[in-house]
């Protein structure tokens, strides 16, 4: 009895062991596969430029608040003790209680109000200006992540077949069918493609780690991005179209305007503040034998200081941020110009190459193949197209990520995606 109660602890032990080398084996341990939609959602949550941006708005909106608030009273208490001085007068303590309330004039809260609320704009136009521009980096880096696996694996490939090259050649230089340089040739190409794997290796790496510095701790150390470029459109606007539509909805002008709107409303801020700020104040005193009471108005007298320097100051801030306007809407043309231009040249790089260049490197490749099989054609002839077709597929592939890069610019300057904020 106490055998098999032995003999079934060790099998449960047996195979409680076995289960946990089972959860902790490598292949449970393989690195999870990320899409880019799954890479977007978390732009939300775990983006620290739009956590800035987000800042910026709850101080914009908190800002109006306090232009929305009214000055508190003050309350003056006191008192001592009265000496009376003559015949007649009377000895005792006195008291006093004052309440002074500034008058917030109505003309000056409006222009108050206005300044906050221009505020407000802006920071909301930042926020989506950041959101449009962070959207469109995490898509270039997660494209660019697909670019340099694909690099990657026209090395593997590269290398694979080189290995095999050198490989037979070695074969064949042992029983004398080919000379000896031919498999020195081929040994040097066999360690360039292994240099060339390797350094593709560490651009996607690199590609990585540009997405995760994205989002800190939100994505894993080790993850696959899964996915490919998606088709081109149809065709785009013409550039004179793109430019009135850009003016029109670029966030980042929008923030620009706001920021015009807000320095214009600053400088009728200041000016309305040349009006004197009265102040009511009302209260009793008590002394010996004597009540009073009294209320009293407080008017500053605009004398010495009449705002000049505020006001200038807020005329100044309103050229430059007219200026600064002007200069954004240039920069911003510029940005789209060069982004349609990168556009149509490398779309007309893909044509080429969709319309029987890639076929063409390849036909040759295998053309070049058969003759040196068949001993028309030395190794080096061989290599060389291997090297051509290579070279014509990274050249693919890079113009494909390069039409992608300048579609993902023009879509963020015309603002397409703010219907998903």
């Amino acid at each position: 009895m106490r055998r098999s109660v032995k003999s079934s602890l060790s099998m449960a032990r047996f195979f409680s062991l076995a289960l946990t080398l089972s959860i902790v084996s490598p292949n449970s341990l393989s690195a999870p596969a990320l899409t880019l939609p799954q890479v977007l959602s978390l732009l939300e949550t775990h983006s620290p430029a739009l956590a800035s941006v987000q800042a910026r708005q709850q101080l914009a909106q908190a800002a109006l608040v306090t232009a929305k608030a009214y000055p508190n009273p003050e309350l003056e208490l006191g008192g001592g003790a009265a000496t009376g001085i003559g015949e007649g007068a009377l000895n005792g303590s006195n008291e006093q209680v004052y309440i002074a309330q500034p008058l917030d004039l109505p003309f000056v809260r409006e222009a108050r109000r206005k300044v906050a609320e221009a505020g407000i704009a802006s920071a909301d136009e930042a926020s989506r200006h950041v959101w449009l521009t962070v959207r469109g980096q995490v898509k270039l880096a997660f494209y660019e992540i697909l670019r340099r696996q694909a690099e990657l694996q026209i090395s593997r490939d590269n290398e694979h077949l080189l290995t095999q090259i050198r490989d037979k050649i070695k074969l064949k230089t042992e029983v004398g069918e080919a000379p000896r340089y031919e498999q020195v040739k081929s040994e040097a190409e066999a360690l360039n493609a292994l240099k060339l794997r390797e350094s593709a290796e560490t651009r996607v790496d690199d590609a990585k780690s540009a997405l995760r510095a994205m989002f800190g701790q939100a994505l894993p150390h080790h993850y696959e991005a899964e996915g490919e470029l998606p088709a081109p459109p149809s065709n785009i606007p013409p550039l004179e179209q793109l430019r009135d539509e850009v003016l029109g909805k670029q966030p980042v002008l929008q923030q620009y305007r706001a920021e015009v709107d807000k320095a214009r409303a600053k400088v009728g801020f200041e000016e309305k503040l040349r009006y004197p700020q009265p102040t009511l104040k009302a209260g009793a005193e008590r002394d010996p034998g004597l009540e009073q009471w009294r209320v009293n108005l407080v008017v500053p007298l605009p004398i010495w200081n009449q705002r000049q320097g505020p006001i200038g100051e807020a005329e100044a801030e309103l050229r430059q941020a007219e200026a600064s306007a002007n200069q954004q809407e240039l920069t911003v043309i510029r940005e789209l110009e060069n982004a349609y231009n990168r556009y149509h040249i490398a779309n007309r790089q893909v044509e080429t190459f969709d319309s029987g260049l890639l076929k063409q490197a390849e036909a040759a490749l295998k053309v070049s193949e058969a003759a040196y099989r068949l001993g028309e054609r030395g190794i080096i002839d061989y290599l060389d197209a291997q090297r051509t077709y290579r070279s014509v597929r990274n050249d693919y592939i890079n113009a494909r990520f390069d039409r992608q890069a300048a579609l993902i610019d023009i879509d963020r300057l015309r603002a397409t995606d703010l219907e998903n904020l």
